[in-house]
């Protein structure tokens, strides 16, 4: 009987210090020690290629004045107005040779009225103050080939816009619609909406027989006269002002052999 009971006291205390006895070694506390696995330190982040081209992010105007370069909302570019309506242009030397130039300016000078024709090989504008200016084209199979091809009239400024293309490249010629003064510029006009402004962006990263870069002209008294322009490592292709001092365009540039595009905001008039 006492042998019983002394089972009886004993069991469960051995039952207890049995269960304390099976706590593994993981639970047991460690002082010093972490039980979190360490975490590894995150990379620096990197910015885009394009952010580090600095180069693309000025233009110097004049000696000690630089405006900077933003980059722009291609939704917003894409949602202001087009300058000018310009004809479709050949985009390959293998379309440029299939191309009817002739056929395509026929369909324009329909709709150019009286002041504008063509006889032959002649261009004949007509402005309202001076003799008729005569554009010749010259078709011969060396440097000297030259073609004037009307574009159309740029009411707004009071000009007419004509291609010259060259052998090799070309440029467009303003005509003065009421004194034929004749004015080289880089690329159609794009007329600022209170047009006493016009910019004119080329871009020819690849080829490079034309400038690259940014025309800005100034509308005074009906003349247009050149503030600045700037060539540049990068293409100014198809500009379009946001508000009468700022444009648009895109920034084509050369990079990692191929030529890249982004929309930027420029401010160019202060």
């Amino acid at each position: 009987m006492f042998r019983l009971r002394a089972v009886i006291v004993v069991l469960p205390l051995a039952i207890l210090l049995l269960a304390c006895s099976f706590r593994g070694p993981a639970e047991r506390g460690q002082p010093g020690v972490s039980t979190t696995a360490p975490v590894a330190p995150l990379p620096r982040p990197k910015p885009p290629r394009i952010y580090r081209l600095g180069h693309l992010d000025t233009l110097v105007q004049v000696a000690g004045r630089v405006l900077p370069i933003h980059h722009a909302s291609r939704g917003v570019y894409e949602k202001l107005p087009k300058p000018l309506k310009l004809p479709v242009v050949p985009s390959s030397a293998e379309e440029e040779e299939s191309f009817d130039f002739e056929a395509e300016e026929r369909m324009r000078l329909r709709t150019a009225g009286p002041l504008v024709r063509r006889t032959s090989r002649t261009l004949w504008l007509q402005p309202s103050r001076t003799k008729p200016i005569r554009l010749v084209n010259n078709p011969a199979e060396d440097e000297t080939n030259t073609a004037y091809e009307y574009i159309t009239s740029i009411p707004a400024i009071r000009q007419w816009l004509v291609a010259v293309r060259l052998y090799e490249g070309g440029y467009y010629l303003l005509v003065d619609q009421r004194t034929g003064r004749r004015t080289r510029i880089w690329s159609p006009p794009a007329v600022s909406p209170d047009g006493r402004h016009f910019v004119c962006g080329n871009s020819d990263v690849l080829a490079r027989y034309e400038p690259n870069g940014l025309q800005l002209w100034t509308v005074e008294d009906g003349n247009v006269r050149l503030l600045w322009e700037r060539q540049t490592e990068w293409g100014c292709n198809q500009p379009r002002w946001l508000d009468n001092k700022t444009i648009l365009f895109e920034q084509d540039f050369f990079d990692h052999g191929d030529v890249d595009t982004r929309v930027v905001r420029l401010t160019v008039v202060p």
